[in-house]
């Protein structure tokens, strides 16, 4: 075993920074392999990955997040432990919303969401990206430089967001100050009278759209909290008020987060290689590619988790139920048995479109098609309105020796902030 296979993921701050070396060295054990501080079994193969994540009967998501922390509430006992997951549910964490449930309650909950994301709403959001794209753009073009996280990811991703779920106009800029951190120049409070996002975003927005969704049940009106304040589940029976607001606040936190990472994942690209840039420029059908490639090599979640809740083989190791599963995105999406140079940024990648950064099976990022587009819109605003965009030499250090500081979490992957100038158009 290598000294990398021995670094324990949890824990280690270098790992967090530069989790590739350490996931290749996982995989260069075997691309199912259990790692030797928490027991956990490590998937670092992309076919093995695709066969954990669409198997629902075998791999329970109650576990979603945290994966072993903290610790499961039950000793596990046999083969199969579904009525041992589901008398302790409850407590999981964040067991009430939709990205720990399985089936049935999964599929339930999926429903009242897919009332929300239909064609006609996505187009009328498309319509409102290239506007707050532009708008956002504005407030800081002509500084010729800015922090692109602080400035413009985040604070496009919530309001985008904001609006797809149909938060009233005179509330979005209270959302943009509560969850970006920073209220628009010359914006006046909203009606929400909040307390600070304290440290659970969820909590807050929670009751947030709790108080939206009362409010429309009560007083119907032609927008789309309407529409989730009268929607009922497949079967016809009618949700509580909690049921109908979490499927939309966690796509509202989730969505926000994956969205700033893949941004800037992206916009980093363009600055330190300007080649990208020209050929962007004059070929504006490239930029999808681009965007697949960026979410490819740099997908914003870097692991997700399961639970074996059957006794089952994967690959050629034997998994007992009861063990939890760490599906590492990012390390399946440099399998050099599917990808070509796995470590390359590649535009002309025939099967980038393939990786799994949004993951597989039922579990599917629900914001997948909302986030492609919110790099697109935002790709084509940055190419049309600057002239040599690049990464600044005084924030992260000449061309040959660049330093990034990424979130240390050994859950998501995300810059923690990317200096950019630029040109204006």
């Amino acid at each position: 075993m290598t000294d990398s296979a021995l670094a324990d993921y949890f824990s280690d701050a270098d790992i967090a920074q530069d989790p590739y070396a350490y996931l290749a060295a996982l995989r260069g054990r075997n691309p199912v392999f259990r790692e030797p501080h928490h027991g956990v079994v490590a998937v670092t193969g992309y076919r093995e990955a695709i066969e954990v994540f669409r198997d629902s009967e075998t791999f329970s998501a109650c576990i979603s997040i945290g994966g072993p922390f903290p610790p499961l509430p039950f000793e596990p006992v046999g083969d199969d432990i579904t009525a041992q997951i589901e008398e302790h549910r409850h407590e999981f964490p964040i067991h009430e919303h939709m990205v720990t449930m399985d089936p049935p309650d999964h599929t339930r909950t999926r429903a009242l969401l897919s009332k929300l994301l239909t064609p006609k709403r996505l187009k009328e959001n498309e319509e409102y990206m290239w506007r707050q794209a532009d708008r956002q753009l504005d407030e800081f073009l002509a500084n010729g430089r800015c922090e692109f996280l602080d400035e413009y990811g985040k604070p496009f991703a919530t309001l985008v967001i904001a609006d797809l779920l149909g938060v009233p106009d005179n509330d979005r800029d209270e959302f943009r100050a509560a969850l970006s951190g920073h209220k628009r120049p010359g914006s006046r409070v909203g009606a929400l009278n909040h307390e600070p996002v304290g440290a659970n975003p969820l909590e807050w927005l929670d009751d947030t759209f709790g108080a939206y969704i009362t409010e429309r049940q009560r007083d119907p009106r032609q927008d789309i909290l309407s529409v989730l304040a009268g929607s009922t589940y497949p079967d016809g029976s009618v949700p509580s008020i909690i049921e109908l607001v979490r499927p939309a606040t966690f796509l509202f936190a989730a969505g926000q987060e994956t969205v700033t990472k893949l941004l800037s994942a992206a916009v980093r690209v363009l600055g330190e290689r300007p080649h990208y840039q020209r050929l962007l420029r004059e070929d504006r059908t490239l930029i999808g590619p681009f965007i697949e490639e960026a979410l490819r090599i740099e997908s914003p979640t870097k692991v997700d988790f399961r639970l074996a809740r059957k006794t089952t083989r994967l690959g050629d190791l034997d998994i007992p139920a009861g063990t939890v599963i760490m599906v590492c995105i990012g390390a399946a999406n440099r399998d050099p048995r599917k990808f070509d140079s796995p470590d390359e940024f590649r535009l002309d990648r025939p099967n980038a479109r393939e990786h799994i950064a949004f993951g597989r099976g039922i579990h599917t990022c629900a914001g997948a098609p909302l986030a492609r587009v919110e790099g697109r819109v935002t790709l084509e605003r940055l190419l049309d309105r600057t002239r040599d965009l690049t990464i600044d030499d005084t924030a992260h250090g000449p061309a040959d020796d660049r330093h990034y500081v990424y979130e240390p979490t050994f859950l998501l992957r995300g810059l923690r902030n990317l200096h950019i100038t630029f040109t204006p158009a």
